[in-house]
């Protein structure tokens, strides 16, 4: 028996010792992919990450999406971030950085649909409408961007890019005489904005 009790307490210490050994490599990994990351160093700030890679690891996935996404990476990051999501299904912040890479790859699909995801976790974040606000004014769809735009102009009164989204939005929804209030709300804000005075000259 003292000997099944020794053997099971080396077994408890060398256990524990690979733990802080492992927590150990993994602190030096972010200390040192912080450190090239500073120097614009990403592609060895990446791999100094995936020295201590775990695919369970939401922060080491999260800080391997973001790294990859500096370096260029963008097939890679948006991988990183999908993992995180399934990891963290509510994490918006997995979701709003998986953006990043989607909409560099022109994937706007995948942007609309992981702010939609953000808002149904959080319908009044304010990244994820002011975004669906503006790619649907960029489409032209106009409708689309009121419901997303309005709703932050009613919690962002008085915010430069609600502001000036909403008043183009009103502009080309045919609402000039909300559109001249929101453009001379730019004016106070930014004063002497060209794009609130090209909508003021188009009002005219």
């Amino acid at each position: 028996m003292e000997v099944l009790r020794k053997i099971t307490l080396i077994i408890i210490f060398a256990g524990f010792y690979n733990f802080i050994m492992a927590q150990d490599n993994i602190e030096v990994a972010f200390k040192n992919s912080y450190a090239n990351e500073v120097k614009g160093e990403y592609s060895k700030a990446v791999n100094q990450m995936k020295k201590v890679y775990n695919a369970s690891s939401y922060e080491i996935n999260i800080r391997l999406a973001w790294l990859s996404y500096e370096a260029g990476q963008y097939t890679e990051s948006l991988a990183y971030y999908t993992k995180c999501s399934e990891l963290r299904p509510l994490s918006i912040e997995a979701l709003l950085g998986l953006t990043f890479p989607a909409s560099a790859m022109g994937n706007w699909e995948k942007v609309i649909i992981a702010y939609k995801k953000v808002l149904k976790i959080d319908k009044y974040n304010y990244t994820a409408n002011l975004r669906l606000g503006q790619i649907y004014l960029n489409r032209t769809e106009y409708k689309a961007a009121d419901n997303y735009l309005q709703l932050l102009l009613n919690m962002y009164p008085f915010t430069y890019d609600v502001v000036l989204n909403s008043a183009w939005n009103n502009y080309y929804m045919s609402k000039y005489r909300e559109a001249k209030v929101l453009f001379e709300r730019v004016m106070w804000l930014n004063p002497g904005d060209e794009s609130a005075k090209s909508g003021l000259e188009n009002i005219k």
